[in-house]
């Protein structure tokens, strides 16, 4: 198993964004050191949710300040983003790096996002698809075309070339069911937040391998499951600590994608399925929901912490981790604590699995 940081640079009420920067980059770069494998910093913009505009850029400055963990943006955002430079900035990390890079892609789902980059909504999944099929090729082969409704790219080669395959080194965020089938489909890995019961999570994964299996003749990369973070020696602290900033970002997640409100309905077929989730969300206690959520996510000693990936590993088969370790303004502090406790007591049991 492969154990990764996801990286959010989470805004906070009262903190500079220059605080918040320095803070949060300690974080990143103390991962090679205590074994991590991977950093997975996200792509938003504008709001406290998450202040990372340009991930391969922010990488670009960690890959000269380590030497052997991969770099993976998760993810570029494809209908944010002109899928020529998404090649070229990919490439070009992956030189700078020495062959680390590990691409991720999403779709996107604040509205708000969307509407200040000035994208319509109801646009993401085609412009992900027609995006997708571009990027592929032109990771793998240095070429960039498209003769698509949003992407009219005439036939230009990026410098510096790829040097290497890219193959099993490109994910897509698959949240929805429509996702994981486009992802095995693309013969991409998937990745999945920490979000709903695994053995739910689990019909969805073994749906991805069966399709990827399908069209790509051979079998996935493990399925990349990423995590809110909290461990302590004492599991009772643990989950206090955990109930009060998960819930938390709990509430910042539903605040940011207004998951509570008819924008997906309104987009046509793009979030049908995102409908019918806001659809039961506004029928059902927010309290028992905000309590399944955490129980999805990973808080205890480290004892609890091994069991429940165990128990994971159960349902869902093979799978590499990513874990946040700093979310909802939770002390820095506590969030160094629960990394360095990690990696110390946790990391050393389930890496070899």
């Amino acid at each position: 198993m492969k154990v990764g940081i996801q990286l959010l640079f989470q805004g906070r009420p009262g903190t500079s964004d220059e605080t918040v920067y320095k803070r949060e980059l300690a974080i990143t770069l103390a991962g090679e050191a205590m074994g991590f494998d991977m950093l997975l910093p996200v792509e938003h913009h504008f709001f406290d949710y998450a202040m990372v505009p340009d991930n391969a850029q922010l990488l670009s400055f960690v890959a000269a300040r380590t030497k052997t963990i991969q770099l993976m943006p998760a993810a570029f955002i494809l209908p944010w983003n002109d899928p020529l430079r998404v090649v070229e900035k990919a490439i070009l990390l992956d030189h700078l790096s020495e062959g680390r890079v590990i691409v991720g892609m999403g779709r996107g789902l604040a509205k708000r996002e969307f509407d200040a980059l000035r994208v319509p909504y109801s646009e993401s999944r085609a412009r992900f698809d027609q995006a997708a099929e571009i990027i592929i090729r032109g990771l793998e082969t240095g070429i960039v075309e498209g003769n698509s409704e949003f992407y009219r790219q005439p036939r230009i080669e990026v410098r510096p070339r790829p040097f290497k395959s890219f193959k099993d080194r490109i994910y897509m965020v698959g949240m929805s069911p429509q996702s994981v089938e486009t992802a095995g489909k693309l013969g991409l890995g998937c990745m999945k937040f920490s979000n709903a019961p695994w053995p739910a999570v689990a019909e969805d994964v073994n749906r991805h391998r069966a399709i990827y299996r399908d069209s790509q003749r051979r079998s996935p990369p493990p399925v990349i499951t990423s995590d809110l973070l909290f461990v302590d020696k004492d599991v009772r602290r643990a989950e206090a600590i955990a109930r009060q900033y998960m819930a938390g970002y709990y509430v910042q997640v539903m605040e940011h994608y207004e998951l509570l409100s008819d924008n997906f309905a309104k987009a046509g077929g793009a979030y049908a399925s995102y409908a019918e989730i806001a659809e039961a969300l506004r029928k059902t206690d927010q309290q028992a929901v905000i309590d399944a959520y955490i129980e999805c996510n990973l808080w205890g000693d480290p004892a609890r912490i091994i069991e429940k990936l165990r128990e994971r590993r159960a349902l869902i088969g093979p799978f590499d981790l990513a874990v946040s370790p700093g979310y909802a303004g939770m002390p820095y502090d506590d969030a160094e604590a629960s990394m360095k406790l990690f990696a110390d007591k946790v990391m050393p049991e389930i890496k070899g699995w």
